[in-house]
């Protein structure tokens, strides 16, 4: 079972590979300042596709991290919202009580296929770093243009599946929390008697 798993999980990633543009991978955590956690990413381009000023990948149901922390390579711009209008043709999923992350290129040179390039990341404001964190799988959509044939200048979208950190709750919930489960025991121990 574990191997047919593992043949079917390498078949939807060559897939994606074959028909992708902008593929982002996650590439892993790092300490940030204090307790903080540096979310890193970096994007492959694919062959016969190439980046150009407008061209954009988007992270979806990222969710909650600190503002103003994100880091991107020169001619990079960043943002964050709720909802993000996805690539045409493209439909992954979009949680709007959870933030996407997305970075466009801006740069006034085409960046050619087979360029991996990084580091693409925002920090999170967490108890403790971890050297391998909690993730699920969120999905990412992106649109580049393509380099070569008679679409030459046209563009392409792909989505796929990338790994996001696994929700934290604010303390304010785990308080709740704990206090419901402390109110929980004392109506148990009250009934034993």
């Amino acid at each position: 079972m574990k191997k047919v798993f593992v043949v079917s999980f390498i078949a939807v990633v060559a897939a994606v590979s074959s028909r992708g543009d902008i593929i982002p991978s996650f590439g892993g955590t790092s300490a940030g300042s204090g307790t903080n956690t540096v979310w890193n990413y970096t994007i492959n381009i694919a062959s016969d596709q190439q980046v150009t000023a407008g061209d954009f990948f988007t992270i979806y149901d990222f969710g909650a991290f600190i503002t103003g922390s994100s880091s991107q390579p020169a001619n990079w711009t960043f943002s964050s919202s709720l909802l993000t209008t996805p690539p045409s043709g493209t439909n992954p999923p979009d949680n709007p009580t959870l933030a996407n992350l997305t970075w466009t290129y801006t740069g006034a040179t085409a960046i050619s296929a087979g360029t991996i390039l990084g580091n693409f990341s925002v920090t999170l404001a967490t108890p403790q770093f971890q050297q391998t964190p909690l993730t699920r799988a969120a999905f990412f959509a992106a649109t580049a243009t393509r380099a070569d044939g008679q679409d030459a200048g046209s563009k392409i979208s792909n989505v796929g599946q990338i790994p996001v950190p696994v929700p934290v709750p604010e303390p304010t919930t785990l308080s709740l929390l704990a206090l419901a489960a402390a109110g929980s025991a004392l109506r148990a121990i009250r009934r034993r008697k």
